[in-house]
């Protein structure tokens, strides 16, 4: 669900039916667009600690530059391709309606292959450059982001689920590039990008529900009038972020400090929820999704500076 994290602003008025052929040659800025950059780079800064994480001894500077330019690349893909499938839906909400293909910047087939081959060779790389293990790990984020999750947001909110699984898979696909096979601490990272993403886009779903609601996205906040779901799984996820944060003390990959920063972020977390349960309007739950978006570079950061 990474291209739903952050909110990205429209650019100008459309001037196209979505797929509709581009009115002048596309620039390299149209398509650094399709690859939503900011969101690349929060991917990539999620396999980064996973591969910090896994590494032993004298860090391998060189593995970790394989990895990373591995992940960019099916990161970038993999966000092209979203856009490719998402062109009709992007064209009718107000924050998406100026990307490079609603807006027709852009042709549909040249975008289409653009994003795949750009995919199918960062999951090349990776099997080559580090080993089959984050190769496949790869290619299930981006099956399982553009082909499941990506259908599924029409049909039923249990997509923001199955969205944070690829969501993820980087942070995993991070250790097993640094240690070759799957590991406790893998895992652990997994399980905190996983419950981290659904408080986060909980909220954000809930303030922008009407823009979901106008291009048939089914969101939970889709129809929930009074937010009474909303609010109460955000809370629910948030409370459980609580003792899957602290994971990796328990398993003795990090020591006291990272348990008492992590502890002191998650109650925060936790404080910011209950006031959106008090509050079911855009102002509680823009203050839950802006710590969010705080939260998980201080915990990567922490992760990263407790390391045993």
């Amino acid at each position: 669900m990474k291209s739903e994290s952050l909110v990205e602003a429209p650019r100008g008025p459309a001037r196209r039916r979505a797929g509709s052929p581009a009115r002048s040659r596309a620039s390299a800025g149209d398509y650094l667009e399709l690859t939503k950059p900011r969101i690349t780079a929060l991917v990539v800064v999620t396999a980064a600690a996973g591969f910090y994480l896994g590494s032993a001894g004298t860090f391998d500077f060189v593995g970790f530059a394989h990895a990373m330019i591995g992940v960019a690349m099916v990161a970038a893909g993999t966000s092209a391709m979203n856009q490719v499938l998402e062109r009709d839906v992007d064209a009718l909400m107000q924050r998406t309606k100026n990307r490079p293909l609603p807006a027709g910047r852009v042709g549909l087939l040249p975008a289409a292959v653009f994003s795949g081959t750009l995919a199918a060779a960062g999951i090349a790389y990776l099997a080559v450059m580090t080993n089959a293990l984050t190769g496949a790990l790869a290619l299930a984020t981006f099956v399982s982001y553009d082909f499941m999750y990506t259908p599924l947001k029409r049909v039923h909110s249990l997509s923001t689920v199955v969205g944070a699984i690829p969501g993820a898979l980087p942070a995993l696909g991070g250790w097993t590039a640094a240690t070759g096979s799957l590991g406790a601490g893998g895992w652990a990272l997994f399980a905190i990008l996983f419950v981290w993403q659904l408080p986060h886009f909980l909220t954000l779903a809930w303030i922008l529900r009407d823009d979901y609601e106008s291009a048939g996205i089914r969101t939970l906040s889709v129809g929930d009038q009074d937010g009474f779901q909303t609010r109460h799984q955000t809370l629910i996820y948030t409370l459980a972020l609580l003792p899957v944060s602290l994971l990796p003390t328990v398993i003795g990959i990090t020591g006291p400090i990272y348990f008492g920063v992590t502890l002191s972020l998650g109650l925060i977390f936790l404080w910011k929820a209950v006031g959106f349960v008090r509050t079911p309007d855009a102002t509680g739950a823009r203050r839950v999704f802006k710590y969010s978006v705080l939260y998980l570079p201080l915990l990567l950061l922490t992760l990263s500076l407790d390391k045993l």
